[in-house]
């Protein structure tokens, strides 16, 4: 069986040994122990992708930690449809933060327009 030291997944997936630790503690990941050493398995190693996959993408610890607990119990369908859910949260907030966005960026336009306006005004 493969098996990894904290170090050896901290560079490969360019984190600190901390946030790796972090990550155990919060139970999203369970090295075995020899000594003081944590030994890292295959599933550790494809949850910490997972985990830093779903930070990325705008999952929150606590959501990644339901959705392991939901495949740990072997409830595809389940855990199917809350992942759905999740992503049709993160997508309403994401078209509210675009509609912001394209808000700002109108109201900055017209500002622009105003600027230029008063400057052509006052060099005629």
């Amino acid at each position: 069986m493969e098996t990894f030291k904290i170090s050896d997944l901290a560079k490969e997936f360019d984190v600190t040994t901390r946030s790796i630790r972090f990550y155990e503690d919060m139970g999203l990941i369970h090295p075995k122990r020899k000594g003081i050493t944590r030994i890292y398995e295959r599933r550790d190693k494809i949850r910490l992708k997972l985990i830093l996959r779903g930070k990325r993408l705008g999952f929150s610890l606590a959501e990644i930690k339901e959705l392991f607990e939901l495949y740990d119990t072997n409830r595809g369908d389940v855990q199917l449809n809350k992942m759905l859910a999740i992503i049709d949260d993160k997508q309403a907030h994401l078209q509210r933060q675009l509609d912001d966005i394209e808000a700002v960026m109108q109201e900055l336009d017209d500002a622009k327009a105003r600027c230029h306006q008063a400057l052509t005004e006052q060099q005629a």
